[in-house]
């Protein structure tokens, strides 16, 4: 076996060592390491911001897109972000015992099935520092081990954040093991933790196209797939045209690089002439750069769409536009090109709303708001691990509790079965 070999196996005896012990860990426990954690986070705020510093540098050197760099930025007002979100998930509820469903048996049987961690959690991300803290917490808050592999470029921030998630797991008298970090930037180590299913539990990817694919391809171990988000905004007929205008443009340019950003615009036929153009020109001016099919492509400025242009996640200034006849072709052309992630209607008809709500299967579906929202910390989860787009029982923002599993706990006095 290589040294990488070697390292993962015994960062996967101590994570599943460590896992035993969370299991029963008391809430105040976890709540006072993660509010220490943010605490020390807060405190090293400027060894962080420097570590980070080094992460832009080599990202730059590599030649990461505009919309990348903003994804691995941090400065003061994230970091206090972060901070606020390892405080929201210190003052969650304990989702570990909570009982489910109970009830009694004429068998004289008393069941009760309650919530359970489980177990070793790994998770593998690229480029945003902040999923080191976020994973982390929610992991911990659900009683799971956690094994962090980050993308490359963010090696320097991750490995100073992690120092601070250590220090309130010591705080508390928790394991150390509980979050570790793999300390290499080697890819080996990837491979190998997608195979490690005698301590690994559940993996759960957050990145792009190529990171979940290949997770997907490889994994041994359960996923929690973070698919890419090709996300949709469908204006309807009977959009209101102030909302619609300030849904997209948030919904597009707030930040280009996250998973909810807009990718996407349908524009049903009877309004492209009049809060369509309106739409298209605003995102023109904003400096988006259009890709329109021939109805919307007779706008000044808007750049003929090819056919790779539907289904694309471009995480920059860049959205697709396309002129649909009515609500069930927008619904028809999610199915085919969307991603199972968010999508939305803009609309004050209900039953448009309703229509669109029930045939559309994304994790996160919206109706005049903006997708930016689609965001666990967003949903009131304190943060979120990513955004599940399979169908496993954790699907859109996964937070402490749906990184949980369930057991059954059975009493009886004597009974036996006839």
């Amino acid at each position: 076996m290589t040294d990488i070999g070697d390292m993962m196996q015994s960062l996967g005896r101590a994570a599943k060592a460590a896992a035993a012990e969370l299991a029963f860990a008391t809430s105040a426990q976890k709540e006072q390491a993660l509010l220490t954690a943010a605490e020390a986070v807060w405190a090293k705020r400027d060894e962080i911001i420097a570590a980070n510093a080094k992460d832009m540098e080599f990202a730059t050197e590599k030649g990461l897109s505009a919309a990348m760099l903003d994804r691995l930025m941090l400065d003061e007002a994230r970091i206090g972000s972060i901070v606020a979100g390892l405080k929201a998930v210190a003052g969650q509820a304990d989702p570990v015992g909570e009982v489910l469903e109970e009830w009694d048996r004429p068998t004289g049987l008393h069941i009760r099935r309650v919530r359970t961690p489980l177990g070793v959690v790994g998770v593998i991300y690229e480029s945003r520092p902040n999923v080191t803290a976020d994973a982390g917490a929610l992991c911990l808050k659900s009683g799971n081990a956690v094994i962090l592999r980050g993308g490359s470029e963010g090696f320097h921030s991750s490995t100073a954040l992690h120092a601070c998630l250590v220090e309130g797991l010591r705080a508390a008298g928790l394991p150390e093991a509980s979050i570790q970090l793999v300390p290499t930037r080697d890819r080996a180590a990837v491979s190998e933790m997608l195979t490690m299913i005698d301590y690994v539990d559940v993996i759960v990817p957050r990145g792009g196209k190529g990171l979940v694919g290949l997770v997907q391809r490889e994994a041994r171990v359960p996923v929690f797939a973070h698919l890419e988000g090709i996300v949709h905004i469908y204006v309807d007929a009977e959009a209101d045209p102030v909302k619609a205008l300030n849904v997209i443009l948030n919904a597009k340019t707030r930040r280009t690089g996250i998973c909810g950003a807009a990718e996407c615009l349908l524009i049903h036929k009877d309004v492209m002439g009049t809060i369509g153009q309106g739409i298209v020109k605003a995102l023109l001016q904003a400096g988006v750069e259009v890709r329109g099919d021939a109805a919307v492509a007779e706008i000044d400025g808007v750049v003929p769409a090819s056919a790779t242009d539907w289904g694309c996640e471009y995480l920059d200034m860049i959205i697709a536009a396309k002129v649909v006849d009515d609500i069930d072709a927008a619904i028809a052309h999610i199915r085919r090109y969307g991603s199972n992630h968010t999508d939305c209607i803009l609309t004050e008809d209900d039953a448009a709303a309703a229509r669109f709500f029930e045939r559309l299967d994304s994790a996160i579906l919206m109706r005049n708001a903006s997708t930016q929202f689609a965001d666990g910390g967003e949903f009131g989860m304190g943060a979120e691990i990513g955004i599940a787009t399979g169908k496993m029982h954790a699907r859109g923002p996964v937070g402490a509790a749906q990184l949980t599993s369930f057991k059954y706990l059975v009493e009886g006095d004597g009974t036996v079965r006839s």
